[in-house]
């Protein structure tokens, strides 16, 4: 459904101690993600989710990511609403995400269920 939250991403530089908090607080079960080192998923219900990450040291706040049904007209609204967006990125066999700012400089990110994204090349 475009607009849901379905995925949000916790910054922490010793990710083992986020799991455990954040593990602790709420019962949340982590597996690392396939190809994404220091990323840790966890499924809060059937449509969303979170990951534990120290993919950007030091980054503090959470980052929502937004259900779009295409990843390049919400990255090109965006960008038509005066924020910012990363081109696409895909995630093998689950889909497509764009990070974005808005004009206020808030991060968030764009999400594509796409069982069809391909691997990244390069």
């Amino acid at each position: 459904m475009p607009g849901q939250i379905v995925h949000i991403e916790i910054p922490a530089d010793d990710t083992a101690k986020g799991r455990e908090f954040w593990g602790s607080l709420f019962g949340w079960q982590f597996e690392a993600a396939p190809g994404a080192p220091d990323y840790y998923m966890t499924r809060t219900s059937d449509q969303q989710g979170a990951a534990i990450t120290s993919m950007e040291p030091g980054k503090r706040g959470t980052r929502s990511y937004f259900d779009v049904d295409d990843i390049s007209a919400g990255a090109a609204r965006v960008k038509e609403l005066g924020g910012d967006a990363d081109e696409p990125q895909p995630v093998p066999s689950m889909g497509w995400f764009a990070t974005c700012r808005d004009p206020q400089g808030n991060e968030f990110g764009l999400w594509q269920t796409d069982p069809s994204a391909p691997a990244p090349t390069g």
